[in-house]
């Protein structure tokens, strides 16, 4: 009988022996020689640079790898309790980096018992569980939209639906609880309540963790063990003096949170780990012009990701996400849209790039950019939007249309009739060039971000729209991402970002149009960066 029917949870211990998968389709391995062991109830944060195999091993873990994957290579052994994890599923609740992929029912209260339902647990005990967990990671409060259970979780924004996918995992009180960048998606007040929220849980229930998390700080008074992976393939940490080549692999670093940080702070760094008050080395930009070519307006918009709906003779408009946003795009100028979860960024981004309709006021291009298109973004074709607005989603496989990373960097000139000589460069800059050959959806979550944000850059438009650019990203891939936008802006290119990351705010400068809840009225406009 699973140890959640009766709400008590048994700590998974976790072993593994030469442990290494490779995915279908790649040369290398993702993870290779892995030797680990975690207590029951230990709490670790796994670290390493992106594309180490750090979301390879949760999946292992959770006994979701290598279902549709025929061509694929496990060596070595990964047990929890001694037995494999495929056999035993459910054992461990998996986070993934990905939200949107785990949302399974339409309204939130059903989401968040799904799990529970699957496990047999009583009909009386599931609903007091699911209303826990909306409480413990803020979905029922004020500050966190307070949710009701027939809320449709199409209506979500990604910060949360990220949030009530740990809010199913909490309902399920799983042996180990697996979470893959869990608040890479959230504003500052949303990390600490997730954070807090899954210490709780731990804290009620001794369920061993294993998180991964490019950025220390928020996690190391929670853990007991930082775990450093070393890549298992040719992006091996420089300055380790190893894990450059092939056969590379395994743990780097095993230790008390503050032993790995104090004695290997400097490795740590070379390897792109976040630690604590460490921001990489970006390129400086150059003076920002004052007078900039206007591309791109809002004026007054309403914004919502409904469609209208016909009832009777009438035609009933969409309930907007937030109002009375005006806001100004310029050639060689950054726009980062900032706010709290649910304030509608990403909602307005879209409808500023032309995807989505205003519900209310306009949003106009200018001569420059549209090139005899029409003012109007939305009634653009597919292929005069891409090459003049090029956006990238919050979520990086919602735009991937190819099996290969070459292909899919090709796709947009081949179509829009353009050179194909910036691809080399966008692989070499945004550190893919060993991945040309693998299938897009089996890259780590921050090396799918890197090829969205590629495959847009390849069209060469003059504005791009980007949601959460550096979700994902170690301090290295981070410094890099930004330092090119940065390159872009400097170019003439207009960059729009939406995000919560304020470091990188402040490297591309420009302006921030704040968001807040629609009740607390209209967007404010301020220097990137200022308080």
């Amino acid at each position: 009988m699973p140890a959640t029917q009766s709400g008590v949870v048994r700590p998974a211990a976790i072993s593994a022996e030469g442990w290494g998968w490779r995915h279908a389709g790649r040369a290398q391995a993702a993870v290779q020689g892995l030797d680990l062991r975690i207590e029951p109830g230990e709490r670790v944060l796994l670290l390493g640079p992106s594309g180490a195999g750090k979301s390879t091993l949760l999946h292992a873990l959770a006994g979701v790898l290598g279902d549709e994957e025929d061509d694929s290579d496990e060596t070595g052994s990964l047990l929890i309790d001694g037995v494999a994890p495929r056999e035993q599923r459910g054992r461990a609740g998996l986070m993934q980096q990905d939200p949107e992929t785990q949302v399974v029912l339409s309204r939130v209260g059903d989401d968040v018992a799904f799990g529970a339902e699957n496990l047999a647990v009583p009909r009386d005990e599931i609903w007091s569980r699911v209303h826990e967990a909306l409480d413990d990671v803020g979905l029922r409060t004020a500050a966190g939209g307070g949710l009701p259970l027939d809320h449709p979780t199409a209506a979500l924004s990604g910060g949360q639906k990220q949030r009530l996918a740990l809010a199913g995992i909490l309902a399920m009180r799983p042996g180990l609880i697996l979470l893959d960048e869990p608040t890479a998606n959230l504003d500052p007040a949303g990390v600490l309540e997730v954070r807090d929220a899954v210490g709780r849980c731990l804290d009620k229930t001794g369920a061993t963790l294993v998180v991964v998390e490019h950025r220390v700080s928020v996690w190391k008074d929670l853990v007991d063990r930082i775990v450093v992976l070393q890549p298992g393939s040719a992006t091996g940490i420089s300055g380790t003096g190893s894990g450059t080549g092939k056969g590379a692999g395994g743990v780097l670093l095993d230790g008390p949170p503050d032993q790995v940080l104090s004695e290997a702070r400097t490795m740590l760094m070379s390897a792109g780990v976040w630690v604590p008050g460490y921001v990489p080395t970006t390129r400086t930009r150059l003076n920002e012009p004052d007078t900039a070519q206007l591309l791109l307006a809002a004026q007054d918009l309403a914004v919502s990701r409904e469609k209208p709906r016909r009832k009777g003779f009438k035609t009933i408009p969409p309930v907007p996400v937030q109002t009375g946003i005006s806001a100004q795009v310029r050639a060689g100028h950054a726009l980062t849209i900032t706010g709290p979860n649910g304030a509608g960024k990403s909602t307005f981004a879209l409808t500023l790039a032309g995807l989505l309709a205003p519900v209310e006021g306009k949003v106009s291009a200018a001569v420059e950019l549209s090139e005899g298109a029409g003012i109007d973004p939305y009634k653009w074709k597919a292929e005069q939007l891409i090459s003049r607005i090029g956006t990238v989603f919050q979520e990086p496989e919602h735009q991937f249309v190819t099996g290969k990373v070459l292909d899919e960097l090709m796709f947009g000139p081949k179509h829009l009739g353009h050179g194909e000589e910036r691809v080399d460069e966008l692989l070499e800059r945004l550190r893919l060039t060993h991945l040309v050959d693998a299938n897009p959806y089996t890259l780590s979550g921050g090396e799918k971000r890197r090829l969205s944000v590629a495959t847009v850059l390849a069209a060469h438009p003059k504005v791009l729209v980007l949601d959460e650019p550096t979700f994902g990203q170690d301090a290295n891939t981070w410094a890099e991402l930004a330092s090119f936008l940065s390159e872009l802006l400097d170019a003439g290119t207009a960059v729009v970002s939406v995000t919560h990351d304020q470091e990188f705010s402040a490297v591309l400068g420009g302006t921030e149009l704040r968001l807040g809840p629609i009740s607390q009225g209209r967007a404010t406009h301020q220097e990137a960066g200022a308080a």
